[in-house]
């Protein structure tokens, strides 16, 4: 199985879970395209000619056929699912900045809610997070142009530029029911994934903000110098919280720097076989370009410490794809204690396929399964202990989205498509709930403008933290006494 998975991610070049400015998802991106096609529905292309030729001469304006067809394209793929995307030119360019880390925008997790652009989470350290851009907020116009009507695709189109530019953003901020406007400087971002403190003697955390090119090789130098500096470590916090994923390869990396070897990561099945393949904890399968293994390097460095440090795995309703990928590896071999709230539930895989030189397809080619076989697709992962954001409770998770909560999401495969009584009345709850939080928010926000409602990750007031660190100890850990795992959809039990 080794030798067959390495040779298909030489074919493959490289696998993405997640893209900083686009909706959150997971990637293939292949060298190569399918050798053959299914037979074409031929009446169906002549009307597509058809309408084609009668908007070249009957509209009331000429029209460029390129973006004709380009725009084509790319309805013809969005209109799939929520992370089928086409890539133009700039937006190849972009997808493939977003994944090493480095590109000049304004640093921001996007998704679309209702046409609008939605703020997933500012990336920290950005212009976007210094101007203040909040989780939930709605971007109505980019300049002057309407977001509504546009694509995922065009919204950061606008959002990109040159370094030193402005952009001025219009926000709908929906618990302060109201709209402004906030004027960015574009520049470089460089998104730091790795963070790391010794928070008291004897245990450290460790924050992965997003899988991307140097997180595996930063993650290794930076628990090396943890591990130099506390030789005694009695237990690690590994926080995946807000992590929408990134890279495949770097997810199985991490993966690996906590589990024994040769075990299972994560599994993927589709139509195509090379869709179909066993990501295991074995070098051949995470490093892309050869060379000398940081994670083996950091085994021998620890003596191979960190697979025997008590480990607790910090995730929320952002957690997702190959934050999901870690945090499944990791419960399901029983290697680390999970805490927090459900997961995004992001487990689809979308194949990039070139069309030409400089643009492609993102296609949903297959699912990915945790090492027991379970899908999370539009499901997530449910903690082993369900902690909340704060003391007094939790003030944005009744506000965030889900997979499941997105348009023409994808189904877990298993699922008949029926919704039971307990999920329709889940929902009415999750709605009544979301209306109650925005209240909430909206009277906190009143009484104090500028107080931070939700204490930064890793400081000494982060509450699920320090619940995390009580479990390492074996202490009491306040356990959350509202939530609970969404139902799942009735089963079918003729199918897989």
């Amino acid at each position: 199985m080794g030798k067959q998975v390495s040779q298909k991610l030489r074919i493959a070049g490289w696998i993405a879970v997640g893209a900083v400015t686009g909706a959150l998802t997971t990637v293939q991106l292949q060298a190569v395209a399918r050798g053959s096609l299914a037979p074409l529905p031929l009446e169906e292309l002549q009307q597509l000619a058809q309408v084609f030729g009668m908007i070249k001469t009957d509209y009331v304006e000429p029209v460029d056929e390129k973006k004709l067809i380009s725009d084509a394209i790319s309805g013809m793929v969005s209109s799939l699912d929520p992370h089928s995307q086409y890539f133009d030119k700039k937006a190849f360019k972009e997808f493939r900045e977003g994944t090493s880390g480095r590109f000049v925008g304004v640093g921001i997790e996007i998704t679309m809610e209702d046409g609008l652009v939605k703020v997933v989470s500012p990336i920290e350290d950005t212009p976007a997070y210094r101007a203040g851009l909040m989780p939930g907020d709605l971007i109505t116009k980019i300049d002057d142009t309407m977001v509504k009507g546009l694509t995922i695709n065009d919204a950061v189109k606008r959002m990109r530029g040159e370094p030193r530019t402005k952009v001025v953003l219009t926000v709908f901020r929906k618990n302060e029911n109201r709209t402004f406007p906030v004027t960015i400087i574009r520049e470089e971002i460089k998104t730091q994934s790795v963070k790391t403190r010794v928070v008291e003697p004897g245990y450290a955390w460790v924050r992965l903000s997003q899988f991307q090119e140097r997180t595996v090789e930063d993650f290794a130098r930076k628990v090396e110098e943890i591990y130099k500096a506390e030789p005694n470590l009695r237990g690690l916090v590994l926080d995946l919280r807000n992590d929408p994923g990134g890279l495949l390869d770097a997810a199985v990396a991490i993966s690996a720097a906590f589990l024994p070897e040769n075990v299972t990561v994560v599994s993927t099945n589709g139509q195509l076989p090379e869709s179909q393949a066993t990501y295991k904890t074995v070098s051949q399968h995470y490093l892309r370009r050869g060379g000398s293994d940081p994670i083996q390097r950091l085994t021998q460095a620890t003596g191979g410490a960190l697979k025997r440090i008590p480990l607790v795995v910090l995730v929320n309703e952002g957690s997702a794809s190959a934050s999901e990928i870690v945090a499944g590896a990791l419960q399901d071999h029983k290697r680390a204690t999970l805490i927090g709230s459900q997961t995004f539930g992001k487990g689809s895989v979308q194949t990039v396929r070139p069309l030409g030189p400089d643009t492609g397809i993102k296609l949903t080619t297959a699912r990915y399964y945790t090492p027991s076989g379970t899908s999370i697709q539009a499901r997530g992962i449910v903690p082993d202990i369900m902690v909340d954001e704060t003391a007094e409770g939790n003030v944005f998770a009744a506000l965030r989205t889900r997979e499941a909560d997105l348009q023409k999401h994808l189904g877990n495969g298993n699922a008949n498509g029926t919704i039971s009584d307990a999920e329709r009345e889940a929902e009415k709850q999750r709605e009544q709930e979301r209306e109650e939080a925005r209240k909430k928010l909206e009277e906190e926000l009143r009484k104090n403008p500028n107080q931070r409602l939700v204490p930064e990750l890793g400081s000494d007031k982060d509450f699920q933290l320090q619940q995390a660190l009580n479990h390492l100890k074996g202490q009491p850990v306040v356990v959350s006494k509202t939530l609970t795992a969404r139902p799942e959809r009735s089963e079918d039990a003729d199918q897989e």
